[in-house]
């Protein structure tokens, strides 16, 4: 199986955790990315990352600082927003770092898709973002079938811990022998299933140190995750949707 997660828009740098191993597969796609980027003006880009004019600031001085091969972070660790701090990678096992090596895929607007420990820089673009580049008139035409093609697929099941503004990235590219398995993770208010964001991204997290720990392979034994008091529920599950529920 492999397991399919959102990047943050929270990064930092960091060369001393964790070496990187490789760099990205589909870098010249990035570098077009880059230079659309910064032929924009600050004024286009601000509006294009709709953020508050400090972050406008920071993210368009780190832009024009970006080398794509050199100072480079794992990207399990350059991404810390709350997903990656519920993951909590700086305590894995070397057979838990392994198995997210193996199995663990980031999608990533900037990127496409990325491993474990490919060697990223940090940026800010989110893959719903209105950029043209070149004649692609946003993000999902421009990359395509690429990022699904980069998960390197071999007819087993995708364990979709994405947002679905990164997860339709590669959804239309599946085939029947790729099932795509969505995790809910929920709570039932008024007798109607919710899900509230911030639980969910902890949630997210926690079931990727989860499967790594457990070096989860089989379908059935994904179903045992209860951390954060989430239980898996049947009765609201079927063969590609499995929802867990909060307890409370």
């Amino acid at each position: 199986m492999k397991i399919i997660i959102s990047p943050a828009k929270k990064m930092i740098i960091d060369s001393d955790s964790f070496d990187i191993s490789s760099l990205p597969q589909f870098l010249p796609e990035t570098q077009e990315i880059l230079q659309t980027l910064r032929s924009m003006s600050y004024e286009e880009l601000h509006q294009l990352w709709h953020c508050s004019d400090k972050i406008a600031q920071q993210a368009y001085q780190q832009l024009q600082q970006i080398n794509l091969k050199h100072q480079l972070t794992p990207a399990l660790v350059a991404y810390s927003g709350i997903q990656y701090q519920y993951m909590a990678p700086g305590v894995f096992t070397a057979q838990a770092l392994q198995y997210v090596q193996d199995h663990l895929r980031i999608l990533s607007g900037f990127y496409g898709v990325l491993r474990p420990f490919d060697g990223v820089a940090p940026y800010r673009l989110e893959m719903q973002a209105p950029l043209h580049v070149t004649n692609h008139k946003n993000l999902y035409d421009f990359w395509g079938d690429k990022p699904e093609r980069g998960l390197n697929l071999h007819h087993e099941p995708l364990i979709n811990l994405a947002s679905q503004e990164y997860t339709k990235t590669v959804q239309r590219y599946l085939t029947t022998a790729e099932p795509l398995i969505n995790v809910v993770f929920g709570h039932v208010v008024d007798g109607k299933l919710k899900t509230r964001a911030t639980f969910a991204k902890m949630a997210r997290g926690e079931m990727v140190r989860f499967l790594a720990e457990n070096n989860v392979h089989d379908l059935s034994d994904l179903k045992q995750f209860d951390r954060l008091n989430y239980r898996f529920d049947a009765k609201r599950s079927d063969e590609t949707t499995f929802v867990f529920l909060k307890q409370d």
